[in-house]
């Protein structure tokens, strides 16, 4: 087990409080007021170590850089915004879906993510088209 440092505390309190799911670029420019030295790669060191603890789980997309959430959630879901690209839990489920599986297939686990349009990005292509 590795010591505690303030880059630890500090990635650690950054993904505590958010809402969805962090990219390691994100996590950096939160902790930088906090920790002003810290470095990509002392994050991506930091969240290896803490994915490997079980403390955090790694949230993967096609094509995109894993995002970052604490391991404590409940099952749940994720929305990707196809305009800025952040991604959201979604804190419901369709249950169960072993019949959308082959014949004779037994489904142990799955994910489920929607894309779309975030209430911000949303609203920003409303006010474009209404200025047009």
């Amino acid at each position: 087990m590795e010591r505690v440092t303030k880059q630890r505390l500090a990635i650690r309190q950054i993904i505590s409080d958010s809402p969805r799911p962090l990219l390691a670029q994100e996590i950096l420019e939160q902790a930088k007021p906090i920790v002003p030295a810290l470095s990509l790669g002392t994050v991506y060191r930091n969240l290896k170590v803490m994915v490997e603890e079980g403390e955090l789980k790694p949230v993967f997309l096609p094509g995109e850089n894993p995002r970052y959430e604490a391991s404590g959630h409940h099952h749940h879901h994720h929305f990707q915004c196809l305009s800025c690209r952040r991604v959201f839990d979604i804190h419901a489920c369709p249950g169960e879906l072993s019949d959308l599986a082959p014949r004779g297939f037994v489904v142990e686990d799955h994910e489920l993510t929607l894309y779309g349009r975030c209430l911000d990005c949303k609203h920003l292509a409303s006010s474009k088209r209404g200025t047009a």
